[in-house]
Formats: C-alpha cells, structure tokens, sequence
C-alpha cells in the first residue's frame, strides 16, 4: 500500500483518542492530523509522546467550520469522524445537538468531496437501532433486522440522520475523478478507562457511601470496550483501502460489540466496581411502567414550563427505555467483512476498567482528606 494519511475529528474524546494511539502503529501511515474543537493539557501532552512514532499534527477548530474543514481535509487518503454531541438527557438544546452530529457530517462529507479524500468511516451508534420499547427483545441481533429508532429525541435522531447521509454519499464523484466510498460503525455502549457515563456513576455512588443506583436491573445488554471498538474503526479503514475487500464494505454499516457478558447495566456496574467496596441498591424500585408514565409527565412538566424556567428532568422515556431493554448485538457481519475480532479480551477490559475506578476511588479518598486538615 502507497503511503497515506487520515484525519480523525473528534481526536481529543474518548474513543478519538484510542483511535490516533493504534492508527501510530500502522505501517507507511505519513501524517495523522487529529482535529478537536479544543485540546486539554493532558491530550497535548500525549499526543506530542505520540509524535516520535509518527507525524501527528493537532488542530484545533469547530466542525461547522466549513473553512477549518476545507483545510484539515487537504491532502488526506481517510477520514475517520467520531465527533459528536452525546446528550441522552436532553440537557442542550435541540439545535446544538442537530447542528453539531447532523449538519457538521454533512459539512465534512462536503470538505471531503472538495478535497477528493476517497474514505470516509463514520462513528455511529446502537442508538440508530433502537431500542423503541422496553417490552421488545433483540438479543443478538444483526444488520439484516434493518432495525430502525423512532424517537424524536435529538441524539438519536440526529446520529440516524447522520448515519444515512454518510451511506448515502457511499460512490459520491470526488473533485479529481474519484470515488468516496463510506461505511458506519454502531457500537454497542462504550466503556472503559475515561468513559464519562462511567465516571458519573462512580463519583455518585461515591457521595452515597458506595451505593450504587440502580435505574436498570431489567435490561440485558452487550457493552463494548473502547479499546476494541478503535480497533474496529483501523480494521473498517485497512478493509476499504484493500481491492480485494472495499467493495462488500462500501455502503455498508457494522454493529460493534465483542466479548463482555451480556448482563444489565447495574450488574455491569457492580462487576466493574465491586473490587472497590462498591454495592448495590437493595431497595425497591418502582415498577417498569410506573417509571415510563412518571417520566412522560416530568416531560409534560418540564414542557410546560419552557418559557419561563428550563427544567431538564432527571430521566424521560426515552432513558428508561434505553435502560431497561433486551437489546444485544453481535459482531458476526464485522468479523467476515473487515476481519474484525477484539483486540482486548473480557478480562483484559474488565481489569484495566478496575485499575482506572480504583484511581477514582483513590483521588476521592485525598480529596476528602485535603477538606478534612
């Protein structure tokens, strides 16, 4: 393969930068360009270790930039799009979510045809598949179920949106005679070292003496490490820029999961932490449908209340939903079409997410100890 470069956006979040990490070891790989609205000190500091491996450029600009778009795709053979607003609980506004996951793909997706870049691999997620109720089970499900979400919630809707003008685009005429060609891959939930769900779990039940809540004892899903679903994306992109393997991956899209148990989000949780002292909520919660009408007049009552107070309220249907569903995948589609198995085994994910909660648990511990002298 002649020599290369790729532009990954949202280069500085929780997958982006896994992805740079393994995208440093690939072979006549000329320059990563990493491209993030804003880089932390921490980021800056790891990406220049990075820099002796390969030619790692960082940029610092917005994706509805359409100038900083133009610029950061000159000269690139790949672009890996991972950028978006994540925001289950409706916390922003609708337009922000919409403009930044729908309209700054589409602006991307234009930069790209402008600047004749021939990959495109877009980050999806499970979220585009469903799940429409908690009373639907899909356990290991796969792409031929052509399952599809119907909520109007921004972040579902706006990745969907997004995930279909990228498939779409798959054989798009790029300026110089060349073809775009696309893929998307859905991820099951992402967890691992740095995952903010994670990290917000922790640091409640942290402020609960170690108890953690329990909001989705019925579901039964198929978490993904974050280490394998980066390597997903390097494995997606070898297989569009092989002859041989491009054209059943054109056009396509891939659920991504591996080999963590299938179990609910709380036993997730307690696996992961219980190591720590961590235990669960042994009180009673409500009932399944009791909680779904109750968080459907919280959204009545937040409604209502719009134009004079923003009241985001601390679950909604479409949450309960989420947590509380039969709803796994498998990766078996992945595993024929780009070669995909993970990288990272169960124990393997399931230690190196421990060792990173028992630092959380240790920065707590000081932090009491500094207010308490």
């Amino acid at each position: 393969m002649a020599g290369w470069s790729c532009l990954v956006t949202g280069a500085g979040g929780f997958l982006g930068q896994r992805i740079v990490r393994l995208l440093a070891e690939e072979k006549e790989l000329q320059e990563i360009r990493a491209l993030d609205k804003v880089f932390r000190p921490e980021q800056r500091e790891e990406f220049s270790k990075l820099q002796s491996k390969t030619n790692l450029m960082m940029v610092e600009g917005d994706i509805l930039d359409e100038q900083c778009l133009k610029r950061a795709c000159q000269g690139i053979s790949v672009v890996i799009h991972t950028a978006s607003v994540i925001d289950v609980m409706n916390v922003l506004h609708r337009e922000t979510i919409m403009n930044v996951n729908l309209k700054g793909t589409q602006l991307l997706l234009e930069a790209c045809a402008q600047a004749s870049v021939p990959i495109f691999i877009y980050t999806s997620t499970i979220e585009v598949a469903g799940p429409n109720s908690y009373r639907e089970i899909i356990q290991n499900g796969h792409e031929e179920e052509h399952l599809e979400s119907r909520w109007s919630v921004p972040y579902p809707y706006s990745k969907k949106l997004a995930e279909k003008a990228v498939l779409a685009a798959n054989g798009w005429a790029l300026k110089n005679g060349g073809t775009l060609h696309t893929c998307a891959l859905r991820p099951m939930y992402i967890y691992g070292e740095g995952s903010a769900f994670l990290y917000d779990c922790i640091y409640k039940a942290l402020r609960n003496d170690g108890v953690l809540t329990h909001q989705s004892k019925f579901s039964i899903a198929n978490p993904v490490y974050v280490g394998n679903v980066a390597w997903a994306h390097i494995l997606a992109l070898r297989a569009l820029r092989d002859p041989k393997k491009a054209p059943s991956v054109q056009g396509q899209f891939y659920y991504i999961s591996d080999d963590t148990p299938h179990q609910s989000y709380d036993d997730f949780n307690y696996t992961l932490s219980k190591e720590w002292g961590f235990s669960l909520d042994s009180r009673m919660s409500l009932p399944l449908c009791l909680k779904y009408w109750l968080a459907f007049l919280l959204e009545i009552v937040s409604f209502l209340l719009r134009p004079i107070y923003k009241y985001p309220p601390s679950f909604n249907r479409h949450t309960v939903t989420l947590l509380n569903s039969v709803f796994t995948f498998s990766y078996k589609k992945a595993q024929r079409d780009l070669g995909y198995k993970p990288l990272f085994s169960w124990e393997e994910a399931k230690q190196k997410t421990m060792e990173w909660i028992g630092s959380l648990v240790k920065q707590h511990k000081e932090t009491l100890k500094t207010k308490t002298h």
